[in-house]
């Protein structure tokens, strides 16, 4: 029985020097990059020249995140073409650094690379009203 006592110690003890602390994501976070489009949108504007072939464009986005509840997060996103404030919701993983995430068409994939900065990877298909398809990841920094 002492053995068994033991061996449960060990166990709990290293489950929980495993878990990482949630990361305070609360703030407004922008970043900067290209982004790949097919189609057009209100963050990508301008008529392709062919439907079929994609077009490299620069983005700026603002990614605020106006609450948190421990791994669970939600604000909104804007750009700087488009002020849409387009919610989104996110949960952060057991390791404390994997963000994952959706707005109304898409997809975040975030990393937490230390306090202040995150890569943010955002993808969406051709399925909302723009009916674009988009990829990109970029650096962001929280605003100070």
């Amino acid at each position: 029985m002492k053995y068994l006592v033991a061996v449960l110690a060990l166990l709990l003890g290293a489950s929980a020097a495993q878990a990482q602390t949630v990361p305070d994501l609360k703030g407004t976070w922008i970043g900067k990059g290209k982004t790949v489009v097919f189609g057009t949108g209100a963050h990508h504007p301008g008529a392709p020249s062919d439907p079929d072939t994609p077009r490299v464009h620069d983005f700026e986005f603002t990614v605020v995140i106006t609450h948190q509840e421990g791994s669970l997060a939600w604000g909104y996103t804007s750009s700087r073409v488009a002020d849409t404030r387009e919610p989104i919701a996110l949960a952060v993983a057991s390791d404390g650094k994997t963000v994952i995430g959706s707005d109304t068409n898409g997809s975040l994939h975030m990393t937490v690379v230390s306090a202040d900065r995150m890569e943010i990877c955002y993808t969406h298909t051709g399925l909302g009203p723009g009916k674009s398809i988009v990829a990109n990841c970029a650096m962001f920094d929280r605003k100070k």
